[in-house]
């Protein structure tokens, strides 16, 4: 009954020879508000406006990096009244001081965190008294596992955000860069068993760095089930959906 816009917001580029090697997450939407913020962006990149201010995405170097810090922050403060707080970032990698301070702080307030950086890491997990509850992980599979997902707990509401940005520097603010909500239940659990949990899970192939800076791949202990994340996904069957 009249006119609707639809968007693609990605975790990675269009390129024809990365695709067969990259994994990314892409969303699909038809949701006005967003349909709206990637209107407002476009406008900003071919024009010479005022940068626009957006309802649900995060723009870099615009206002990605506050919001990100925020729900860090908010975690943090969480931790500290004793309540449930929880971190996990899944990045190519992780290097921006700033984010790296704000985890420091989180982990010394007792969030738990969980990061998944493939490549540079700057921050050392495990260090006492500065990163005690955070722990960090590459996986080294088949597929080059490009996507970036943010999680928080928030206290239960669970936000949760694809990206095309690393926590670098010139990620956050030199680039332009987005990050983006999920907000449909049904594809905000898919995203968190497929892309964080299995991951966390994998015994196999992940390799999991110390305090020290170097890396110790991961084995299965005696007795239980070898886990490898991109192994169960390829090896779902293709015709069965969970949406």
């Amino acid at each position: 009954d009249g006119l609707r816009r639809y968007v693609h917001l990605g975790t990675g580029n269009y390129h024809a020879k990365t695709a067969r090697a990259y994994t990314d997450f892409g969303l699909l939407t038809c949701d006005e508000d967003l349909g709206e913020d990637v209107h407002q962006l476009f406008l900003q990149l071919t024009g010479l406006g005022q940068v626009p201010k957006l309802t649900k995405l995060c723009q870099a170097p615009f206002s990605m990096a506050q919001r990100m810090l925020e729900l860090i922050d908010g975690e943090t403060e969480r931790a500290m009244r004793g309540e449930p707080a929880r971190i996990v970032a899944k990045v190519n990698s992780l290097s921006d001081s700033q984010m790296i301070r704000a985890l420091y702080r989180a982990s010394q307030a007792g969030v738990q965190i969980d990061l998944v950086v493939r490549g540079i890491c700057c921050l050392r997990p495990g260090v006492p008294g500065v990163s005690d509850h955070i722990r960090v992980r590459s996986i080294v599979g088949r597929f080059l596992e490009h996507h970036r997902i943010y999680y928080f707990l928030a206290g239960g509401a669970e936000h949760v955000y694809l990206s095309s940005a690393d926590w670098m520097g010139r990620n956050l603010y030199r680039r332009v860069e987005t990050a983006f909500p999920i907000e449909d239940p049904r594809l905000k659990a898919r995203v968190i068993r497929e892309g964080l949990e299995l991951v966390l899970e994998d015994n196999c192939q992940a390799w999991l760095l110390g305090s020290d800076g170097t890396y110790t791949r991961t084995s299965p202990p005696e007795g239980e089930a070898r886990v490898s994340a991109q192994e169960l996904l390829l090896a779902r069957d293709p015709s069965v959906t969970e949406i």
